[in-house]
């Protein structure tokens, strides 16, 4: 296997493409990272000028990463979709330290009342795998994926400890090539050098100006003999942080836990005096579940099953259109997980059901573009894999996961969908698509109805071991047809735990009927419920169910489906 990689961010080293290599993955790929660097959304004559391919090109990659569910096609724009967050989760599901430590990373946040993030090292670079961060109105705005240069950031000294003299001349190659730092969009631009006369006036007795990482190496050297490093305001004034790394059993750097916080709140030097003892033991005990964790299973591979039908039959519907190796190359990339951090040819081509030429065809393209290592016989997923979208829907909200899947829903049974969570004894509308009739639902995000009188509060509370229901003597029921009775709720919430819908019909106000199903996250709890709602002049209950019911339930599988990826390695906010 060809040891040819990419060249980092802003270096002006072009490896050769390898003869075998994959043109059209290529070309996928690179569009996937344009769409990632316009943060998810881009048109599709911009992505043309952007990737330098022809706008026929970008056409049939885009129709093939639509048929893929990576990307979603809406009118002129290509929209990233939380799908595509399966390669990123393939790479972390492989690496396992989200699994093991987020738990302390974010018991550590909560108690400090800071941002904790975990990095691992990227050619001469860092990438964040995880985050626990604090809202407020000055907070950390890095995400999953983002890639942040060495000399910028705290854990970037604390990997360069372990730098070959061949990662040191990269880094100082990629620094003479881009001095601002414009290869890497996460983060402000290195500011003009400053004058003589200008750094006497710096107010924190840094040359922030000048030192933005050009006291690297002396910076590593004492990340070396310290065992902690800090960043004081290298990424942007006002931001500072303390970083002690994690080592895997045999004494290497597996991950670097980093605190984050505001000059409002600590300098450097106050951050380091306060945190560090506290996030030494955190560290201890890191290690320590590193140390202990049993072997992974391995898991099944997320790529699609039965592959080669798939692309076959999606070649055929879409002719031209569709590309299949490039469908074939980023499933190679699935075929990683928990237990299947390293894999043969032999093993990646059964777990993709692809003939060993095109997954070796497929894994020279991705070690070549830097998204695998290869040693021995042997390949790893690289966390370059994580730039591939992670960064632009690591921050995807349950509306955002919802919206397309109720615009959908809305256009093929012609009526209202809604997706509404529980707040108490409430339900809150958070994302709703409507279509236009004379006679419709007006109800906007954010409304607020009770629960127990409404369909989508009825396939919520179904899921609760004890839910909240109308006393006797509680407020006056919006229809006379509003079960209100102590004992009649409960059969309703039974039945609706039964058949897995709620119909209601006319009990929140006249003529109005609505039809819902509960959403599900990952471990199988009720996070939400989508609906449709309609004038009951419309569609009888038969009706509903027998016409409405299984557009619903597939709305919501596919809402689910999405939920479950983008919720992986991370805590979806709505859900």
């Amino acid at each position: 296997m060809s040891p040819n990689v990419t060249a980092a961010p802003g270096s002006t080293a072009v490896p050769a493409v390898p003869a075998e290599a994959v043109a059209p993955l290529t070309r996928g790929i690179t569009v996937l990272r344009r769409l990632t660097e316009a943060d998810g959304t881009a048109g599709l004559s911009s992505l043309e000028r952007a990737s330098g391919l022809a706008r026929s090109t970008v056409d049939r990659i885009t129709a093939t990463l639509a048929r893929m569910g990576y990307v979603r096609l809406d009118g002129r724009d290509a929209v990233l979709a939380p799908r595509l967050m399966e390669l990123g989760n393939a790479y972390l599901a492989a690496l396992r330290l989200p699994k093991l430590l987020h738990a302390q990373a974010d018991a550590l946040a909560d108690e400090m009342d800071e941002s904790v993030s975990l990095a691992v090292g990227d050619r001469d670079g860092i990438r964040f795998i995880h985050q626990a961060t604090r809202r407020r109105a000055m907070s950390l705005s890095f995400r999953i994926g983002d890639l942040l240069p060495a000399e910028r950031t705290a854990p970037g000294p604390l990997f360069a400890t372990e730098w070959s003299a061949d990662q040191w001349q990269r880094w100082r190659e990629r620094r003479a090539a881009d001095p601002e730092d414009r290869g890497f969009p996460a983060v402000p631009a290195r500011s003009r050098p400053l004058e003589d006369d200008d750094r006497a006036e710096e107010s924190s007795g840094r040359r922030r100006g000048v030192t933005l990482g050009d006291d690297f190496e002396e910076r590593t050297a004492a990340a070396r003999e310290q065992g902690w490093a800090l960043d004081d305001q290298l990424i942007e004034p006002g931001l500072v942080a303390l970083a002690v790394p994690v080592r895997d059993p045999d004494g290497r750097i597996a991950c670097v836990v980093s605190v984050v916080s505001h000059t409002s709140r600590h300098t450097a030097a106050g951050l380091r005096d306060a945190l560090l003892p506290r996030l030494r033991t955190s560290v201890a005990a890191m290690e320590r579940e590193l140390r202990e964790a049993p072997p992974a299973e391995p898991a099944t591979p997320a790529g699609p099953s039965g592959l080669a039908a798939w692309t076959g039959a999606s070649k055929q519907e879409l002719g031209r259109e569709f590309v299949e190796s490039l469908a074939r190359g980023l499933t190679v990339i699935t075929s990683f997980g928990e237990g299947r951090a390293e894999l043969t040819l032999t093993e990646v081509a059964r777990a993709t059901g692809l003939a060993r030429a095109t997954a070796r065809r497929a894994l020279i393209t991705l070690e070549h573009l830097g998204y695998v290592t290869a040693q021995g016989g042997v390949f790893r997923l690289t966390p370059r894999v994580l730039g591939l979208g992670f960064p632009a829907l690591s921050r995807t909200t349950l509306p955002d996961v919802a919206a397309p899947h109720l615009a959908a829903l809305s256009q093929r049974v012609h009526e209202s969908a809604s997706l509404a969570v529980l707040a108490g004894d409430e339900i809150r509308y958070t994302a709703r698509f409507t279509t236009s009739r004379v006679l419709s639902v007006h109800i906007t995000v954010g409304t607020r109805l009770p629960a127990y009188a409404t369909s989508l509060g009825r396939a919520m509370l179904a899921d609760l071991p004890e839910p909240h229901l109308p006393e006797p003597s509680g407020p006056v029921a919006p229809t006379p047809r509003t079960v209100t009775d102590p004992e009649d709720p409960r059969a309703v919430l039974a039945r609706v735990r039964r058949d897995g819908y709620a119909l209601v019909d006319g009990e929140l106000e006249e003529g109005l009927r609505s039809i819902a199903v509960p959403v599900r996250e990952r471990g199988g709890r009720v996070v939400a419920a989508v609906n449709v709602a309609m004038h009951s002049s419309r569609r009888t209950p038969e009706e509903c169910v027998e016409e409405v019911l299984p557009e619903l339930f597939a709305a919501a599988s596919r809402i689910e489906t999405d939920l479950h990826i983008a919720g992986r390695f991370r805590q979806v906010p709505g859900a």
